[in-house]
């Protein structure tokens, strides 16, 4: 494809620099401007083509502008409905309400309750720990190291990373940070089963100790498989314990499906994978069919809200809903969370073949269509389980080596060191072939470097 502009993509990126905040963060590792986009590509402005396994950060599910979801947002438009509703109902509501309600587990369907957020996941995850917090009237919430669930005051609170919170004050108190299955990097220097069943005694008995420090918890939350954290999945036998455990204390468990949920790890919902039912569950980025849209699903017992208790203006976004609706269907018609385990399946076995090669590439893996493969300095000091130093620099020249060989990844994970496939769910296998063909070049050229 070819596309000709008046400006270059290293004048609108100064342009940008200039002019936006220096929070900004995707341009300074992914330097182009945006020209047109299809399906897994995206054209920039000088007319090179990229494959995008970014998507959004996992919210194009569909890729971009899939004709259902054009076609959607278009009979919005030709229909006249409104675009702005507030919380007020609309056929278009109700229909998404009930495509989603349709795909929720048998035995959640008919306990469910759905609260219509502001336009980020981040504001859901903060309505979840209201809720809980709420129809508990307990405040201590239970987190894990290496989680992220947002850039708000609170969700920034009960995230891992560090660096953000360094400069800001006053962090939501009564946080407490528990070990979370880390197989490659075991928190108690076990991994694998025994790593994760230690996980699950630890916090166990701290929720039994009656001299633990932590007052009885209003929630517990985290991911099934760790996004920003590096692409970490979670045993399925430790979510059954986490489910157990909080279950038998009382404990509302909320598990964050803002990255995992509609079909990016094999299943419709991430949870799904063991069995599971939470207590409540936060859905965005790929929910609103590449458009603005968070909700928080729970059990109708935990419905001790206020009227107004929480609000935001753009919570009746009908576009997204409508792209939304399309969205969910076209996953389930099309079985693309079956599809997504298939091809992340291929992808997991092909990156461990290449790692057979590159002893940089210290772990590979994931759950379905979320990939992270951690790089390692191989010539460092290896940990007593054989896990090198992580190597931050490597995995942004392997970036880098991708982007200038039309592929577009992600860096992220602790030290900036795990490489991160988020590629659409529609991706095909000759793709996904296109893809370990580039990734392979890629560490070939950043490895001798």
């Amino acid at each position: 494809m070819s596309v000709t502009t008046s400006k270059s993509n290293q004048e609108l990126l100064n342009q940008q620099e200039k002019r936006e905040s220096n929070a900004r963060s995707y341009p300074r590792r992914i330097p182009l401007a945006i020209k047109e986009a299809e399906g897994i590509y995206i054209t920039d402005v000088e007319g090179r083509t990229y494959i995008d396994c970014l998507a959004g950060a996992g919210t194009l599910a569909l890729g971009h502008n899939h004709p259902v979801v054009i076609e959607a947002m278009e009979k919005v438009l030709h229909d006249r409905l409104p675009l702005h509703t507030l919380d007020i109902t609309t056929e278009v509501k109700e229909s998404f309400v009930d495509e989603l309600f349709a795909s929720l587990p048998e035995g959640f369907r008919d306990r469910a309750k759905i609260q219509f957020c502001g336009p980020t996941g981040g504001d859901a995850i903060e309505a979840a720990l209201k809720l809980a917090k709420t129809a508990t009237g307990r405040q201590s919430l239970l987190t894990f190291q290496g989680g992220y669930h947002g850039s708000t005051h609170g969700t920034m609170s009960i995230s891992g990373n560090l660096a953000p919170k360094r400069k800001v004050q006053g962090l939501v108190p009564d946080t407490h940070f528990l070990p979370y299955p880390y197989d490659y990097r075991c928190p108690f220097g076990k991994g694998g089963k025994e790593g994760a069943e230690l996980s699950a005694a630890y916090i166990e008995q701290l929720l039994d100790d009656p001299e633990s420090g932590i007052l009885p918890p209003a929630a517990m939350i985290f991911e099934t498989v760790q996004g920003e954290g590096g692409a970490i999945p979670a045993s399925l036998e430790w979510l059954k314990e986490m489910r157990r455990i909080t279950k038998e204390r009382g404990i509302p468990l909320i598990i964050d499906e803002v990255q995992t949920g509609i079909g990016r790890t094999g299943e419709m919902f991430s949870f799904e994978h063991a069995g599971i039912v939470p207590d409540a569950f936060v859905l965005s980025k790929a929910l609103g069919g590449s458009l603005p849209l968070s909700v928080v699903v729970y059990d109708r017992d935990l419905d001790a809200w206020e009227p107004g208790a929480h609000i935001g203006t753009f919570r009746g976004n009908q576009m997204a809903m409508a792209a939304g609706t399309a969205t969910l269907k076209y996953v389930k018609e099309h079985q693309l969370a079956s599809h997504a385990s298939a091809i992340g399946d291929k992808l997991l076995q092909a990156l461990k073949d290449i790692q057979k090669h590159y002893p940089e590439l210290g772990d590979v893996r994931g759950r379905g269509l979320m990939i992270g493969v951690e790089i390692v300095d191989p010539s460092g000091k290896a940990s007593p389980r054989g896990a090198y130093p992580a190597d931050g620099a490597l995995a942004s020249r392997i970036q880098k080596e991708c982007f200038d060989r039309g592929l577009i990844i992600e860096v992220g994970g602790r030290h900036g060191a795990v490489v991160r496939f988020l590629p659409p769910l529609i991706i095909s296998d000759e793709q996904a072939e296109e893809v370990i063909s580039i990734f392979r070049e890629a560490v070939a050229a950043a490895a001798r470097e």
